[in-house]
């Protein structure tokens, strides 16, 4: 069945609702949104309805629906449980040429209220006609992922300026390009970042200069620890615009999936041992694709500003006079303790967390390793498994009880995600038994220890009591330099 889409002026116009439950309760606040003087056709009414009611934000028939009362109604919803009832409202609204709902009876139906992304005033619709509403549902989640919240913001903005626009620029051509810019450039990004008035500043710039080269700009993304899942709507929002994505080697590929299909894809992760790309160069590749007029994501693994550099990039991209924004990811620790089970705090064992970077021996150096070895707290090590050994020996240097539990995770939040589950004291040779390399994250602390009775992501914990025939590596994986 192929339906005519249209959207409904309705303030002021009388809507009749028969039915007085919670399904008949939905309808009703969808329609009071768009303005509808509503009257409701119940012996009985759902409590939230009462209050409505007696607020004078709704009218009550409190009786049995009869024909008569579709007399001067714009549109009807039948939502009683009743097939009897229902039909009947449709035949007699029919009769009227008044349109009409009934809830879960396309059959009946001469329209049908469908999945809605709101971002007022801008809205998208989604029907199926009836037949799969859970299939809109679900496509109204996908899409409202890519739409962030500023799109109605941004409507009102342009709404307020249509007719300066359609004065500075009577060609049709040109007007498209202006808008396109608008849309998809600064001032949008302004309003992204909470700044009505600069982006407002913005848009009268480009009114009084005319067209000009869009300028370009750095979004740094925060990518999560590789489960797609865990992206943000920004990350998904800024992958899905960006024309240029410069991104870690930790970034799992299911991610860079997700990303606009024709964006140019660079690799500049830094490897173990060695660096494809490093932090100077990057540097220069954020600057020149940004000042061509690219839009710019610098993507990188976790989150930007915990270990990722992010605050040296938008330093330099500032100096620059470049124009960035910074999208948080859910960071290493938090989504890999979580994907194995373990809090990172909990009353009982830990009243405080510590994020710490064993990227290199010159962090290691500059660490305070009697405050890491107190008691009663976690650390959560970043990068640390290549120098696993140097961690131990300090930390029970330093006071920490051999026995206190430890977890390595590696891959967290992956498929490929393994545990491996002991006590400090055992540290190091548990690390090399199971061939435990990079991503990994260490987390020590008696939290630690939960992860066998509370994992829930993948393969169980290779606890103490582990097969202990696992091939034997012999070699960590080496630690980054700190360039």
């Amino acid at each position: 069945m192929s339906l005519y889409p249209l959207f409904a002026d309705l303030r002021g116009r009388p809507a009749l609702v028969v039915g007085g439950g919670e399904v008949a309760q939905r309808k009703i606040v969808r329609l009071l949104g768009a303005g509808a003087a509503v009257t409701v056709v119940s012996p009985h009414l759902h409590p939230s309805l009462v209050e409505l009611v007696r607020a004078g934000k709704v009218a009550h028939q409190e009786a049995e629906f009869r024909p008569e009362l579709l007399d001067g109604q714009w549109l009807a919803i039948a939502a009683t449980a009743n097939h009897g009832v229902n039909r009947a409202v449709a035949l007699a609204a029919q009769a009227r040429r008044i349109l009409v709902n009934v809830v879960d009876d396309a059959q009946l139906s001469s329209f049908h209220v469908p999945a809605v992304i709101d971002r007022a005033p801008v809205q998208i619709a989604i029907s199926t006609a009836g037949a799969a509403p859970m299939l809109a549902r679900v496509l109204r989640e996908r899409i409202e992922a890519l739409l962030d919240q500023s799109v109605g913001a941004l409507a009102r903005l342009l709404d307020r300026y249509r007719l300066r626009i359609r004065e500075r620029h009577p060609d049709v051509a040109a007007r498209r390009r202006f808008y396109s810019q608008a849309i998809t450039g600064p001032v949008a990004a302004l309003l992204r970042r909470a700044r009505p008035a600069d982006a407002e500043a913005e848009l009268q710039g480009a009114l009084v200069l005319g067209q000009s080269e869009q300028p370009g700009s750095v979004a740094l993304v925060g990518a999560g620890p590789g489960d797609p899942g865990l992206l943000t709507l920004h990350a998904l929002r800024a992958l899905n615009e960006a024309d240029v994505i410069l991104h870690d080697r930790l970034v799992d590929a299911r991610i860079l999936d997700l990303a606009r299909r024709d964006a140019q894809f660079i690799d500049v992760g830094k490897r173990a041992g060695a660096h494809a790309t490093n932090q100077d160069r990057i540097h220069e590749l954020l600057l020149a694709y940004a000042r061509s007029g690219k839009r710019v994501v610098r993507l990188k693994g976790g989150d930007p500003f915990v270990f990722g550099r992010g605050g040296e990039e938008i330093e330099f991209l500032r100096e620059q006079a470049i124009a960035y924004e910074v999208v948080p990811g859910i960071t290493a620790a938090t989504a890999c303790a979580a994907y194995a089970g373990i809090p990172l705090t909990h009353r009982d064992h830990a009243q405080s967390v510590r994020f710490v970077t064993a990227h290199c021996r010159d962090s290691l150096d500059a660490l305070d390793w009697p405050a890491l070895a107190a008691d009663r707290q976690t650390l959560a090590v970043y990068m640390g498994i290549g120098e696993v050994e140097t961690v131990s020996d300090r930390l029970i240097a330093h006071g920490r009880d051999r026995a206190t539990p430890f977890a390595l995770i590696e891959n967290g939040s992956r498929p490929e995600q393994r545990i491996v589950t002991g006590v400090l004291a055992e540290l190091v040779e548990r690390a090399r038994r199971y061939a435990v390399t990079s991503p990994a994250m260490l987390i020590i602390g008696d939290v630690a220890a939960l992860a066998e009775r509370l994992h829930w992501f993948g393969a169980a914990p290779l606890g103490s009591g582990a097969d202990s025939s696992m091939p034997v590596d012999g070699e960590f994986a080496t630690a980054q330099s700190c360039a």
